[in-house]
């Protein structure tokens, strides 16, 4: 009798702690647990995601390869799913194959937010969310000379500290009156604003970014910053797709 199966759509730090938090249930004794990832990586720590700017990625991998090699439990990275089929109770992979479930589990996260600015397609502008965003952001800072990025949330301190860190001159845009408004108050953002520029990294808070040409940004106010690698980190949006 083929064991009931348990599909976890998505393996970023959420999808690996199910399974994780299964395992050590006992779950897997009497079912099958598969994780399917989009990416080519395995599940990964996206809270320190700059580390890839300069060292390894492969230390920000949450488990080894063994994990998934005990009984009950299984992984397939590179595995897009594109549609449910739930009176089926399967799901329909990007290759067109499908895979049944007893029970199914969406931790499919969130993509970039890119908001409409003139200019944002060029290819000198990427986003900052997954690690190979990280890895095409590092091969594109081998020949830059200086960076803005739009955000000046968690993600966008974490691209501008480690683009600092590998010799760029560095500026961060922040539409909101200061840094990690959701995050900080006001006396707070101050604090915060004084330590990032203490790094040698600018910043222009109160206002947005209003076009990228190939060089440079001009800000809504009119001002210009030199970059010749833009950088969003402007906020995420659920793969509820």
């Amino acid at each position: 009798m083929t064991a009931p199966q348990i599909l976890v759509v998505g393996n970023g730090m959420v999808g690996h702690r199910t399974a994780e938090a299964l395992h050590a249930r006992g779950v897997t004794r009497t079912h099958q647990v598969l994780v399917l990832g989009d990416e080519p990586h395995p599940a990964y720590d996206r809270v320190h995601l700059s580390r890839a700017l300069t060292g390894d990625h492969h230390d920000l991998y949450l488990a080894q390869d063994s994990f998934y090699d005990q009984p009950g439990l299984a992984r397939r990275v590179g595995t897009p799913v594109t549609r449910l089929d739930r009176p089926a109770q399967e799901v329909v992979l990007a290759d067109g194959s499908r895979l049944r479930y007893d029970a199914l589990v969406l931790a499919t996260g969130s993509h970039p937010f890119v908001p409409p600015i003139s200019g944002a397609q060029a290819p000198h502008v990427l986003v900052y969310r997954t690690l190979e965003d990280v890895l095409a952001l590092r091969h594109a800072a081998a020949t830059a000379r200086s960076a803005v990025v739009i955000g000046g949330g968690l993600l966008g301190l974490e691209a501008a500290g480690g683009l600092r860190d590998l010799g760029l001159t560095v500026a961060v845009v922040e539409v909101a009156d200061r840094l990690m408004a959701r995050q900080v108050d006001e006396g707070g953002g101050a604090v915060l604003r004084r330590l990032v520029t203490d790094r040698g990294v600018a910043v222009h808070v109160g206002g947005g970014v209003a076009s990228v040409d190939t060089d440079r940004v001009t800000l809504t106010d009119g001002s210009t910053v030199t970059a010749d690698l833009v950088v969003v980190a402007a906020g995420i949006r659920p793969r509820d797709e």
